[in-house]
Parts: structure tokens; sequence; C-alpha cells
């Protein structure tokens, strides 16, 4: 087919026996053993097999043409405008809807001093610059998105192991650490970007010099590290050493692209995860373990803050292209400037094969951005991105769900539900 088969999500109990055919690179869901999302992509011809992805799902390799029952599947793909709507209507199904309860209520008092205790775990006398950085960046103008994404399954999983959501000062550091690890990561994307401003200042690189940046970024990162490993618990040190390990593999990921377009998706998903939800998935895992938790609800902790996390990105990919820069902070197609193919690039690349030759180049030839723009408009290519998004958000709010059911596991609902919807 010519046009980008559309991606729809239908209960298999209303599914006939009928047979779907894929014929280029389509991520989608199958249920094959439990609840995992597993992503399904044509490999090329004569490939069929399996390959694990990135601790949380199985990629199948399929070969072009390959025949699929769908009678198998949860969620598939179809050029069918009809089922694309039944997709969205039933986005969500049998999902709790949250409560009016406010995440950021829920932790205020929790999060009250963040920034003051970054400030001061950051203290030096070594360096009146390092101090200046530091008041400079941890001003309290931050959103603390992730610390209260942190704190609130913290929360969450200590009602569900002790009945009662008291937070412990060992998980409410581990939310102090995963903001000076994003924070450090913010520092470091700004050198290799050329950015001239973040969360509406002047960025470091450009008010102190991109050296003094790049070592701000790795001071943070050593006293979040040694913060970490004060808390006393192996397992937590060798999370937060994963943490940073995937932060820099997917930035090398990042830098580069795959020449095959049916491995692209593929390696847009694991770069994802590892500069993206890493943080978040790994930090939710490590207050569940410090608050005692069993494999069970250690492992929903991880489960939730990956496909949060997964959700979060493909969003921002999304507003990347349909905010405007007064709202986002940042200008339109910000992405494809950098020379950075996202999701909405690649789903558009499937009816615009055009995009691939300027995703291989990372759009350097003049004009190259704004066509590429102009196809990702005429594309389906935000809307399936919103979809994937939304898939995400669901798997995200069904693991949660399992915990017994608090004002925290509900904030936590309520806050994935506001991932998709944000504007910035």
């Amino acid at each position: 087919s010519a046009r980008a088969m559309k991606m729809t999500s239908i209960m298999a109990a209303s599914l006939k026996s009928t047979i779907l055919r894929t014929n280029f690179l389509i991520p989608f869901w199958i249920r094959q053993n439990g609840p995992r999302i597993n992503i399904l992509v044509r490999h090329g011809p004569a490939a069929v097999g399996t390959k694990q992805f990135h601790n949380h799902s199985t990629i199948l390799l399929l070969e072009k043409n390959t025949n699929i029952n769908r009678s198998r599947c949860i969620c598939s793909t179809s050029s069918s405008r009809s089922e694309s709507n039944v997709s969205e209507q039933n986005s969500g199904i049998g999902l709790t809807t949250g409560t009016t309860t406010e995440p950021q209520n829920i932790v205020k008092s929790d999060l009250s001093n963040l920034y003051t205790d970054a400030k001061n775990d950051l203290l030096t006398d070594q360096s009146t610059l390092l101090q200046s950085i530091a008041h400079y960046l941890f001003d309290g103008t931050g959103k603390a998105f992730r610390p209260m994404l942190v704190t609130l399954t913290a929360r969450a999983c200590n009602e569900h192991i002790h009945n009662t959501s008291r937070l412990l000062d060992g998980q409410l550091t581990m939310a102090r650490v995963c903001e000076m690890i994003h924070t450090a990561s913010l520092v470091h994307d700004d050198v290799i970007d050329m950015a001239d401003t973040r969360r509406a200042k002047t960025s470091i690189n450009i008010r102190w010099g991109e050296k003094n940046a790049i070592f701000t970024g790795n001071f943070i990162l050593s006293r979040a590290s040694l913060i970490a490993a004060r808390l006393g618990d192996t397992r937590v040190v060798d999370f937060l050493a994963t943490i940073i390990k995937d932060l820099v593999k997917g930035e090398f990921m990042q830098l580069g692209s795959k020449i095959k377009e049916n491995e692209r998706f593929a390696h847009y998903l694991k770069k994802t995860f590892k500069k993206t939800a890493s943080l978040m998935a790994y930090s939710c895992r490590a207050v569940a373990v410090l608050g005692g938790a069993d494999e069970k609800v250690e492992q929903i902790a991880f489960d939730f803050g990956n496909n949060f996390g997964m959700a979060f990105q493909l969003i921002d990919d999304v507003l990347d292209f349909v905010s405007n820069e007064s709202v986002l902070g940042k200008p339109a197609a910000a992405d494809l400037r950098l020379g950075l193919a996202n999701a909405p690039v690649l789903f558009a690349s499937q009816k615009f094969p055009e995009l691939n030759a300027m995703i291989l180049r990372r759009f350097k030839e003049t004009g190259d951005v704004e066509k590429a723009y102009q196809f990702v408009n005429k594309s389906d290519g935000v809307a399936q991105t919103k979809f994937l998004a939304q898939k995400y958000a669901d798997e995200a709010i069904r693991v949660i769900s399992q915990l017994s059911p608090s004002q925290e596991r509900d904030a936590l609902i309520a806050l994935t539900h506001r991932v998709i919807t944000r504007q910035k």
C-alpha cells in the first residue's frame, strides 16, 4: 500500500480470525504471555524471529508481507479509518480514571525543600563558581515533575506494602537524586545542542562557557552518586549506575541513525528508553526497594515508570510539531533543526519515502527542515505518535492499578492522563 497503515486498538474478543498483512515498519502491540506490551516490526526478507528489547518487551521480527492472525492480537494495524475510530473510542477501556486529587498537593510538603536541599548537597569550599552555578540551576523555577512522580510512587508502594503512605527519608532523598541527575543531563544536552536558553533563562554553556557547563554537569552527577551510595543499598547504587550508563548510551544512539529503514523505529524506541524512561523507571524501582517492596511490587514500580516515561517523550515529540514557541519555550520543529528524526518523522516517512534520505543526512541540506516539517503535517505522523503514547499511558495505568487503592495511586493515574493532554 502506498499510504501508511493506521494502528488500531481492538479488543481481542471482538475480532474475527482474519488475516492482516504487513508491508513496512509499523509498531503495534500483541499479548503473548501475560500483560507485557510487545512491539511488532517488519525486519526484512526471510528474517523471522524474536529479539529481546531493553528490559521490558520483545520485538518480533517478520519478513515483508508476513501473514498475521489478528485473532491473537490485542492491538493491530489497519488501513481502515472506521477501525481507527474504534481504537480511539476504546482507548483506556477498563482503566481507572483517577480522582480529582491534585498530585502536586499530595507531595507539596515533601518537596518543599527540594531545591534548597539540592543546593546544600552541592556545597563545596573548592569553587565559588560551582556555588553560583548551583544556585542558578536549582532556583526553584523547575516543575519538579520527576521528583513528584518518584515521591508519589514511593507513597503508593508504601500504602500497598505497609498500609501507610508515610514517606521514608531514603525515598525522599532518591527523589532529589532523580532531579539532580535530570538537571545534569539538561546541562550536558545544552552543550551538545548549543542551546542558548533553558527554563526561560540563559543556558549555563552560554553564561559560563561550555567547559564550565560540562564540569558542572559532571559535578552534579558525582554528588548524586555519592548521595545515593550513602543510602546504604547496593541495589539502589546499581540502579543509579544503570541510569547514568543509559543516559550516555542514549546520547550516542541519538547522534547516529540506522541506515536500514526497518530498524529505525526500534532504534528510536530503545534510544527513548535510555534517554528518558530509564531515569523514571529505575528511580521508581529504587524507592520501591527502599520501602521494602517484594519482587512483584518492585516490578510494578519499574514498569509504571518505564511506560510513563515512554509516553512522556512521545508527547514531547508531538509538541515539537503542534505547539508554538511561546507555549513550549522552544521553536517548532526543534528536533529537526538539531538533525533528529523523532516519532512523527519516522511515521511520516512511511507515507513520504523522500524523508529517508533527509533522515540519513540529518536534515542538513538547505530546505530539509522545512520540507520534513511539511511532510509530517501532511501525514498521520502526529496522530500515530499520539496513539502510541496513549498505549504506553494505558499500560502505565494498568500496571499501577495493581497497587492497593490510595490517593497516591490515583494521583499517579491522574498524572498519567495529564501527560497525554499536556500542552508544554
